[in-house]
Formats: structure tokens, sequence, C-alpha cells
């Protein structure tokens, strides 16, 4: 395996725990985390339910987290690594911050920023998409068939 790859895996299987932090938390199981220089500056999972804030999306969690560390609005040399496709909410959020790189898991057919058209990131934005994307699609479906029931 390649090295960019398994780094984009580790650092997925830590936006994977922050997701099992939801779960346990019985929120939607997305987590986040912000990766500059080797290291995570920033974590976040999905606060929605507990904080009774719709902008408390994982995603948000972890950009206001790496902008503090950071000491700056900008986080053009962070990658953010979440386990679903950002919403639009979130894909505008990390224009604004100009993220350099968004490594996401699983798609969102019916949420996600690329169902929008997919024009929301900043130009300069890389995407890399499907990392660990089985394990991430799984924490939702089992999420969704256990609310159901």
């Amino acid at each position: 395996m390649e090295k960019g790859r398994q780094e984009d895996e580790f650092f997925m299987r830590a936006a994977i725990s922050e997701a099992r932090k939801a779960l346990s938390e019985e929120e939607v199981p997305i987590g986040a985390v912000v990766v500059a220089s080797g290291r995570i500056v920033g974590r976040g999972h999905n606060l929605v339910e507990t904080l009774r804030d719709s902008t408390a999306h994982a995603e948000m969690q972890a950009l206001t987290a790496a902008m503090h560390a950071a000491g700056g609005k900008y986080l053009n040399e962070c990658t953010l690594y979440v386990t679903v496709e950002p919403c639009v909410m979130c894909a505008g959020a990390a224009a604004w911050a100009q993220v350099g790189r968004i490594v996401y898991g699983t798609s969102d057919a019916k949420r996600g920023y690329s169902a929008a058209g997919g024009k929301l990131l900043h130009p300069k934005t890389q995407v890399t998409a499907g990392v660990l994307a089985g394990e991430c699609a799984a924490l939702m479906e089992d999420f969704f068939k256990k609310l159901r029931r």
C-alpha cells in the first residue's frame, strides 16, 4: 500500500473514532479530524442533538478547533478527514477556511455537497473520496436501521 493511502487510512480511523463517540451519545455517527503537518489539530463529532444546534456538525467542530490551534482562519495547509461526504453547509465552511484537502469515507447522495453540483469548495481544495468507505457507511446504516425500529 502506498504511503499516501496508508496515511489517509490512519487519519480516517481517527475520524471513525470520533464518529463512534457521536454514536455513543446517540448522535448521527459522523466524525472528523483536521490534520496539519502529520498531526491532528482539530477533532469533532456530531453534537446536533446534544447542543440542540443544527449547525453542530462534526466538520464544523473540527474546523473550529483547528482554526483555534492554528491561530488563524485559513487552513490551506490542512487536510479535513470526515467519515461522510460534507453537506452544503460544511463544504461552504471548508471553502471559507480554504481547506487544502478533504478526504471523506462514504458519499451522501441526498445531502452531500456533490448533490448540489459540487462547486462549493475552494477552487484549490483537493478531494479524495472513498477512504474506508465500507466502514464509514456501515456506521451510518446501522445507526439508521436501529433508529427505524
